[in-house]
């Protein structure tokens, strides 16, 4: 299946750069192009990308309200473009906002062209983009700053795991995949897979992004801990 993307970002010149190097690909379709969030969420509405690859600040409507919109949109049991957010390390502030916002994840604007088509298609997959290199580090950053306004009803949440999920839960949180998180644990990649699903079956999350600000909304990993 080919995978329909919407560029959006506020500069031609990395629009066509980004478009370049996915139409290159045999399983990839620039569908769009929009340079505020305002006219993304029109795009998204009228095109039904897979993947909206997100610039963050533009003028107007931001990628972060746009992602929001473009999230509250999708009607239940439709189709949902899947938000792929790109960053500069002078944004990260910006990153934490966006992931609650509903995007799927995040890329640096300097992305290597090999990272950014597999980065389209896991997310076109439903899988999440969570970079523990940089994930890590902008959670240690800004975790203190999530709004607090859930602490009081997330512990019942977590109560429903088992210790085992519980220790799945905090692995995602520190940016493992499933295959390191199966050698962690000495088990089967389709075991981890298993856990991941009910951790996010009984947490009512979308992805491996929104268990990773979970995790640290609830204490579970706590910013400067040790991996």
């Amino acid at each position: 299946m080919t995978i329909r993307v919407l560029l959006v970002d506020d500069q031609p010149l990395l629009r066509t750069g980004f478009k370049l190097i996915l139409e290159a690909e045999p399983d990839i379709t620039v569908v769009g192009e929009a340079g505020n969030g305002s006219v993304a969420q029109d795009q998204a509405r009228a095109l039904l990308p897979d993947v909206v690859l997100m610039d963050i600040r533009m003028p107007g409507v931001d990628g972060i309200d746009a992602t929001r919109r473009i999230v509250r949109d999708a009607q239940p049991g439709a189709h949902v473009p899947r938000v792929l957010v790109l960053t500069t390390f002078d944004l990260d502030e910006y990153i934490v906002e966006a992931l609650r916002a509903g995007a799927s994840g995040f890329l640096l604007k300097d992305v290597p062209p090999d990272e950014l088509v597999q980065a389209i298609r896991v997310v076109a997959a439903g899988d999440a983009i969570v970079a523990p290199s940089v994930t890590r580090r902008l959670l240690d950053k800004f975790a203190a700053r999530l709004p607090s306004t859930q602490q009081q009803a997330t512990p019942a949440r977590v109560n429903r795991l088992t210790e085992r999920e519980l220790e799945v839960l905090r692995l995602i949180a520190r940016g493992m995949s499933n295959a390191e998180i199966a050698a962690e644990l000495v088990v089967s990649e389709t075991t981890v897979k298993t856990h991941v699903g009910n951790v996010l079956t009984k947490l009512s999350l979308r992805d491996r992004v929104q268990a990773v600000v979970l995790a640290y909304e609830t204490g579970l990993i706590t910013p400067g801990a040790a991996p």
